[in-house]
Order: C-alpha cells, then sequence, then structure tokens
C-alpha cells in the first residue's frame, strides 16, 4: 500500500492540547519519568509512524507508549488523563476504516510488545495479550491437537488486540463464526486507567467492548474458545458468466443444506488483479469465481456437502473444478490470500468497503454495486465472504490525480446499496472515521442517542478515541 493515504478529517476538536511538533511534550516527559525511555517514543521522527491505519493518515502524537504489561496501560491512561488529552489504542494498524488514526494530537498506545501467550489445552482456552499476531494463537495450539478459527485476510499481520476492536472474521466465519463468538472473558483498562476483568455473564460487558473500536476501553488481555480442526476438508472453485449468477448459486447451496466452512467470492477484476500478480492460471473470462471448503468428521458427509454446493452452481450456469489434493485446493486458496496485494498493484490507494447484505439480497446486490463502478470513473473489484452477504467492494484510485471526494461520495452510494436491501455498514472492519458519517443513514436519532448514552457511561471526558463510530451529537440523517 502506498504511502499515500486519505488524510483524516473531523469535527471532533474540543481540546487543544500541546503542539505535536518537534519539540517533546510534556505527557512525553512524563511518561519517560513514569515508565523509562525504551517504552516511550518522543521524537517525531517516531511518532510520525503512528499517526495511521491501513486506509488512512491522522494527526501527529504527542507521545506513544510501548506498553509492556497491563500495569504499563494504567500508568500511561492515568498520565493523558491528567494531561487532558486523547487516548488511542493501536495494534498493527492493519485496519481499513480509520480507526487507529488520531483524530486529533494526544497518546498513542501501541500493543505491538504485550505478546505473551499461554496455552490451556485441558480447557481448551488461549490466554492472550492484545499485541499477539493473531496466526499466533493457532500456531502455538495446533501441536495440541487445536486451532483458533478466526482468520482475517490480515492474520499474518494483525493482532488479537485489533481484532477485538473491530470483531473480525475471515473466511472461516460463515461456519464457525467471527471473534467475538471465541471470546471467554477480557481484560481492559477504562477511561480513568482502572483495571477491569469480565467474562460474558451478567451484562456481557466484554460483548459490548467487542467491536467498539477502542471507544469504550483498552482491552489488554482475553481469553480464547480452541476447538479440534475437522479432519476432512474438500475444494472445489466454481466460476460464472455473470456475477449475480455467483450470488444466486451461493444462496441455493445453502437453502439445500449445505454451510460450507469456507465460502468466498471474486469478481472478474479482482480475479484478473490475483493473476496478473501469481499466474495461478485462474479463468481471466469468468464474471465471478466462488471458492469453497466443506469440513467435517466424516469424509461421506463433507464430500456430500461439497456435491451440494456443486450442483448449485451449474444450476445458476457455473462450471465447477474440485481440487484433487490438498495443495491444490491450499494453492486455490492462496488466491484469495492475495487479493489485497493483487489490488495495490493497480492503484497506489484504495478504499475498502465491508458491507453486509441478506443473502436473499445478495444477487440483486452485487448486480447494483457493479453498475455503479461502471458508472463511476473508478476502477471498482468486488470479493468477500459471500457466504455471510459480507461483500467488500474496493474502489481503486490515485490521490495524486483523482478526486477523493469522488471516492467518498461512491462509497457513500455503496453503503447505500446496503441499507436499501436491509444490510449493515459494516461487517469486520469497522466504522472509524471513514463510515462515521454514514451512520445517520444507518441509525435513527434515538438510537445514536442511545449509543452516544453509553459512550458517555464508559468515557465520560470524550477521551478514548473520539471521532470514531458516531456522528457527532445532535447530527442526525
Amino acid at each position: 500500500m502506498s504511502t499515500e493515504k486519505l488524510a483524516l478529517t473531523t469535527n471532533s476538536g474540543a481540546r487543544k492540547p500541546a503542539s505535536a511538533g518537534g519539540a517533546p511534550s510534556a505527557l512525553a516527559a512524563e511518561l519517560t519519568r513514569a515508565l523509562g525511555p525504551r517504552k516511550v517514543l518522543s521524537n517525531l521522527s517516531e511518532r510520525l509512524n503512528y499517526r495511521y491505519d491501513a486506509i488512512q493518515f491522522g494527526a501527529t502524537p504527542l507521545a506513544v507508549v510501548l506498553p509492556e504489561s497491563t500495569g504499563d496501560v494504567v500508568t500511561a491512561v492515568r498520565a493523558a488523563r491528567a494531561a487532558g488529552v486523547p487516548i488511542v489504542g493501536r495494534g498493527a494498524a492493519s485496519g481499513l476504516s480509520g480507526g487507529a488514526a488520531p483524530t486529533e494530537p494526544g497518546l498513542v498506545i501501541s500493543f505491538t510488545r504485550m505478546t505473551r501467550l499461554t496455552i490451556h489445552p485441558e480447557r481448551r482456552e488461549a490466554q492472550a495479550q492484545a499485541g499477539v499476531i493473531t496466526l499466533a494463537v493457532t500456531d502455538a495450539a495446533r501441536p495440541h491437537g487445536l486451532i483458533y478459527p478466526p482468520d482475517p485476510a490480515s492474520f499474518r499481520t494483525s493482532t488479537i488486540g485489533g481484532n477485538l476492536a473491530e470483531n473480525a472474521g475471515g473466511p472461516m466465519c460463515f461456519k464457525y463464526g467471527v471473534t467475538g463468538d471465541y471470546v471467554r472473558a477480557l481484560s481492559f483498562v477504562d477511561a480513568d486507567g482502572e483495571e477491569h476483568h469480565v467474562t460474558r455473564d451478567a451484562f456481557d460487558l466484554a460483548g459490548l467492548l467487542i467491536g467498539s473500536e477502542g471507544t469504550l476501553g483498552l482491552i489488554t488481555e482475553a481469553t480464547l474458545r480452541l476447538i479440534p480442526p475437522a479432519p476432512h476438508t474438500r475444494t472445489l472453485m466454481a466460476h460464472f458468466p455473470e456475477v449475480g449468477a455467483c450470488a444466486e448459486a451461493v444462496s441455493a447451496a445453502i437453502a439445500a443444506g449445505a454451510v460450507p466452512s469456507k465460502l468466498e467470492f471474486m469478481d472478474r477484476a479482482c480475479t484478473n488483479a490475483v493473476e496478473d500478480y501469481l499466474n495461478l492460471g485462474l479463468p481471466r473470462d469468468a464474471e465471478a469465481v466462488l471458492l469453497v471448503d466443506t469440513d467435517g468428521d466424516d469424509l461421506d458427509t463433507v464430500q456430500d456437502e461439497l456435491q451440494l454446493v456443486a450442483d448449485a452452481c451449474e444450476r445458476a450456469g457455473g462450471t465447477v473444478r474440485r481440487a484433487a489434493t490438498d495443495a491444490e485446493g491450499a494453492a486455490l486458496w492462496r488466491a484469495r490470500r492475495s487479493v489485497s496485494p493483487a489490488l495495490g498493484r493497480i492503484r497506489p490507494q484504495r478504499m475498502n468497503e465491508d458491507i453486509v447484505v441478506p443473502r436473499s439480497a445478495l444477487p440483486d446486490v452485487v448486480r447494483e454495486i457493479r453498475a455503479l463502478g461502471d458508472a463511476s470513473p473508478f476502477r471498482l473489484v468486488q470479493f468477500g465472504h459471500i457466504g455471510d452477504g459480507n461483500l467488500h467492494p474496493n474502489i481503486l484510485f490515485d490521490p495524486r490525480h483523482e478526486d477523493t471526494h469522488a471516492v467518498h461520495d461512491l462509497a457513500h452510494d455503496i453503503a447505500l446499496v446496503a441499507l436499501r436491501h436491509g444490510g449493515v455498514l459494516s461487517g469486520e472492519h469497522g466504522i472509524g472515521s471513514m463510515k462515521r458519517d454514514f451512520m445517520t443513514d444507518a441509525v435513527d436519532p434515538a438510537t445514536l442517542k442511545a449509543l452516544w448514552n453509553v459512550k458517555r457511561a464508559l468515557d465520560p471526558h470524550l477521551a478514548l478515541n473520539p471521532g470514531k463510530i458516531l456522528p457527532a451529537e445532535g447530527v442526525e440523517g
């Protein structure tokens, strides 16, 4: 991804903190005194690296803390509160909604050094600090005959804390669920610097924090559920002459009783981008490609389920190719995992949408989005977790030569397509700042007020990741 990202704009600006320029701030000096120089970044050249996520630039932080324990987080939050500056939590910065990009100068707490991970095979649990890389959980659990199913595309770089903040999904989410389905307990630090340990009972405060994008508390550790992997997996690829036919096949297969472990699609523009990048032998003329895994304990059942999908694809006009070996199946999935770098070769920047719609609406939705792309000056591709209606239309553009406001307008039009068909704005990437303005289209004023009441109850000073998710109070659709 190019370093030329969208600039972050916000109307939150009540605080007027010290300059974010070259001189170390008073906050940085206080944090260095309390935590030591190893855990605090105060030089401008260092702080500049913590103003962005994978899609957007924000404000330069006054200081950056690299905690190694929950105690360090407590100290950092209390220092920021005393200084009256906002606080932004940050993992690997692989997010795609501007969630980790500060809207104003303040403190960034980067969790990349909090990487303690303990597997409890007897309980089928993992205890993971916020900075643990997602894939590391399964890598550590696999010798015990266990895995951690949530597998976002960024699972080799993204952190557990970031996954929790966005309630991330991935190709396995249709059958196995998203991040929040595997959380048994959380530890977090609140806006006043108090540490809490919560489970999934009573008011399920843990569930409230999952997906809150660091706006209600800073998650420091999680107890995660692990499961045994299915012993048998079978894979197929189907390609279609029309993108809506692919969506129709998906709906038909699920209606027939298939519950694949993975169900992903790519449109023609996306497939050709991957083929240009890797030369995997994908069908360039197909308008849509569907990748499917079925898995389970009984091989006959797994194969029967794959046949249900194959039959639905063929009835919809698709051409089916089954993977003969595990290696061939892995090669097909390599195509899906390579979408992001492949698209990055076409334009220096992309806006990655993340809508979710009912499966019954999928054919109409993918056709309408295709029409929007055809009518726009931008390259638009579609892919995503089509089994649960989670689509990722991507707008490819060059901010040096193309109008970024027009990009935002097209993203808004795509969001409105989802809402018209009974969908929602985000499945796993979050609202962040990128879709904050769209919330007035998606949520009624009374509900927005209720959400603000929750925000104020847990963050009365509005210090935690300000300018994210909720539009300014009083702004209505």
